[in-house]
């Protein structure tokens, strides 16, 4: 008999999406609310790590993602004029020797091929709606939504992101993420060459990762004091000044940033805060997923990768346990040390580039962290 019946997940995200397939092959009521209408996310590109694209595997899409994405094998580093100093092969993940070692896709791009198998699934998606009020019994948890409609759950899941509003129910006492000293910066740039490529200048490191057969997107990370509001009329002129100290392919770019020739590139800036809530993630019937519990900076290219792993890990729990809170506790028990590798491995990256700390170290708990996710889940 399965530990429930039918369940909730507030958010649309890549781990909500990923959570409503997986909770369907068990033919689980999967109802999933998304605030947003459109159902759409903002951002550029999307890069996806070896062990995501063997989590994606298993949701079953991975072939539409590289299908519509692009891939590699290798990351050439170059220095700030574009001439390659050295091509660094990355390995497949374990037990998925036949996918490349990494992948980039359009954000938008990867939420449309999720949002389809959701459907597919047979969830039911609601857009434009989120909950507003939350109250559970040992039983169940009864849900009122923002469209005045009600239901009843056994089990409600918290897939709302960075901001969750699930959140309060399992964590009241949480402060919120905390801001890195870091902004993020991204644009849709022509695809230069065949590998992943990073741009070493004396400052500033830029890279650029394949999203499709034409296309890829640049990336900037830059220090700043504060999370202040950067109008994004200004975007392509701040980021155009990040690139100042390059040559080469980022100095044309950099060019077309600021006379507008540079077509749909989409510049795109967020600063960087993270998160890592210590267990249990849930109370009672209401449990959190992904970025609502673990929310990391982009430094090992795995935030998705741990939203859809914690799905996995969350679906398996469910499936296999005989008490609904001896799966909740197994869910984090086993997903939590992946997940804090991420999240504090990705920290450290970031405070030793903000501080122009050693390289060295910046490339060892680079590789030893890359090194630990290719293992099996």
């Amino acid at each position: 008999m399965a530990l429930v019946n039918k369940v909730l997940i507030v958010g649309g995200g890549i781990g909500g999406m990923c959570a409503a397939i997986m909770l369907r092959r068990q033919d689980i009521e999967v109802d999933l609310v998304e605030l947003n209408p459109q159902w759409a996310p903002d951002g550029a590109g999307i890069t996806i790590s070896g062990p995501t694209l063997r989590a994606l595997r298993e949701v079953g899409v991975v072939a539409d993602v590289l299908r519509v994405g692009g891939s590699w094998r290798a990351v050439d580093i170059c220095d700030a004029s574009g001439q390659l100093t050295a091509t660094v092969p990355i390995a497949s993940a374990h037990g998925a020797d036949d996918l490349p070692g990494a992948a980039g896709i359009m954000r938008s791009a990867l939420a449309a091929i999720l949002a389809d198998a959701t459907q597919r699934a047979g969830a039911n998606v609601r857009l434009g709606v989120s909950f507003e009020t939350l109250a559970q019994d040992e039983e169940g948890v009864d849900v009122v939504f923002t469209d005045g409609t009600r239901a009843r759950y056994d089990l409600v899941i918290g897939a709302d992101g960075v901001n969750s509003a699930v959140r309060r129910h399992v964590k009241p006492d949480f402060a919120g993420p905390r801001f890195t000293g870091q902004g993020s910066w991204r644009a849709v740039v022509p695809r230069e060459r065949e590998n992943s490529t990073i741009y070493m200048g004396k400052t500033t490191k830029a890279g650029m990762n394949p999203i499709s057969a034409t296309q890829c997107y640049l990336f900037v990370l830059d220090k700043r004091e504060g999370m202040d509001f950067l109008a994004p009329d200004k975007w392509p002129q701040l980021l155009a000044d990040l690139l100042e100290e390059f040559d080469g392919p980022l100095a044309r770019l950099r060019e077309g940033l600021l006379d507008g020739t540079l077509e749909n590139h989409r510049v795109l800036y967020r600063p960087l805060a993270g998160h890592m809530i210590e267990g249990p993630w849930h109370r009672g019937r209401v449990v959190l997923l992904g970025d609502a519990v673990h929310a990391t900076t982009p430094h090992l290219a795995s935030g998705a990768g741990i939203a859809v792993e914690g799905a996995l890990v969350l679906a398996d729990e469910l499936r296999r346990r005989h008490s609904l809170e001896g799966a909740l506790l197994a869910y984090a028990g086993r997903h939590y040390d992946r997940a804090r590798l991420v999240v504090s491995a990705s920290g450290r990256l970031g405070e030793i580039e903000r501080e122009g700390g050693s390289r060295d170290e910046h490339t060892r708990i680079m590789v030893a962290a890359q090194q630990a996710l290719r293992d099996p889940l």
